[in-house]
């Protein structure tokens, strides 16, 4: 007999933006200031809850995704040639390590006769 493996995945919950003052809720690390406990989701917030820096209500915030995590709009995730699907620092690596190599090659040009 096989065992069956499920691949388990365990999504970061998305942060919330204040579109007034720029403060994010991270659910990871809850709200101190609305004595609000670490692993709280936005959406299990109380409707009357509110901005603890400037006091803006629910509805003025909006989703800005988790923190490590593809960058972009989920939709368009499955577009691209593969990049989409990389978090924002391994497309920083990508796109340093080729600048890097593309130097590498100009130099070595000089090594020609």
């Amino acid at each position: 007999m096989s065992e069956e493996t499920t691949e388990v995945n365990i999504q970061e919950p998305d942060r919330y933006e204040c579109r007034a003052c720029g403060y994010v809720y991270e659910p990871k690390k809850g709200s101190s200031a609305g004595k609000i406990p670490p692993g709280t989701a936005f959406e299990d917030l109380s409707p009357g809850w509110r901005c603890p820096v400037c006091g803006a209500s629910k509805p003025q915030f909006v989703n800005v995704g988790p923190t490590e995590g593809p960058s972009g709009f989920k939709e368009n995730l499955g577009y691209g040639f593969g990049v989409n699907t990389l978090t924002p620092s391994q497309k920083n690596i990508l796109i340093f390590g080729a600048l890097a190599l593309g130097f590498v090659f100009f130099l070595s040009l000089y090594g020609l006769r």
